[in-house]
């Protein structure tokens, strides 16, 4: 079963891409929805992440991403604390359902990471997808969500590795800036590359 990790900066696309290559028949694992699951009410992380941030339990036990996100932020202590939890569980979680999909026979899976260079995630992958536009287009995306401002903005891509940098780890780039027809038109030529290379007995990655 070929795996492949799909990154990419914030408001650079790649929730799109995801969602274009479950379209093409791939499975896509969310590390972002499992985050959520695992801190929603009853979920595996909840009792613990609220343990140690108190503050940022709902009064139905599950946890305010938005509270929990302005207490981590710029405390590198206490985001590798969350860390510690969540990891671990996202990790099971993701290794659970691509054993899933390995028993059901898929050719292909994708892990929807955003983080994926920045944490040495690649290493789990056999081919890595990047989404990518221009640095106009992703303030501008960026700026228009609630509660985002410049400030903010800067302090995430402090966090994130340069695009051009995952552009050149990257073994595929999508473009996301000129309309989901051409990101679609990327992703397809993506997938054949991606039949080549799961039914090659050397798996040589494409140049």
């Amino acid at each position: 079963m070929l795996i492949l990790g799909l990154t990419g900066s914030i408001a650079m696309g790649k929730s799109t891409m995801a969602m274009q290559f479950r379209q093409e028949g791939i499975p896509v694992h969310d590390a972002d929805q499992a985050v959520h699951d695992l801190m929603a009410a009853g979920g595996a992380a909840s009792d613990q992440v609220a343990a140690i941030f108190p503050d940022a339990q709902n009064p139905d036990g599950s946890i305010d991403r938005p509270t929990l996100g302005r207490l981590v932020f710029n405390n590198g202590e206490a985001r590798q604390q969350l860390e510690s939890i969540l990891h671990p569980l996202v990790r099971k979680n993701r290794d659970d359902w691509l054993e899933d999909h390995r028993q059901v026979g898929a050719w292909c899976v994708a892990l929807d990471v955003p983080l994926l260079f920045e944490t040495g995630g690649e290493k789990d992958c056999d081919l890595t997808v990047v989404a990518t536009t221009s640095t106009y287009q992703q303030r501008m995306r960026a700026l228009s969500r609630p509660g985002m401002t410049e400030e903010r903005l800067n302090a995430i891509l402090q966090l994130q590795m340069p695009d051009q940098m995952k552009q050149d780890k990257a073994d595929f780039v999508i473009p996301t800036s000129y309309g989901r027809l051409v990101s679609l038109f990327h992703i397809r030529q993506c997938l054949e590359q991606c039949r080549l290379f799961g039914s090659s007995s050397g798996r040589k990655k494409p140049e």
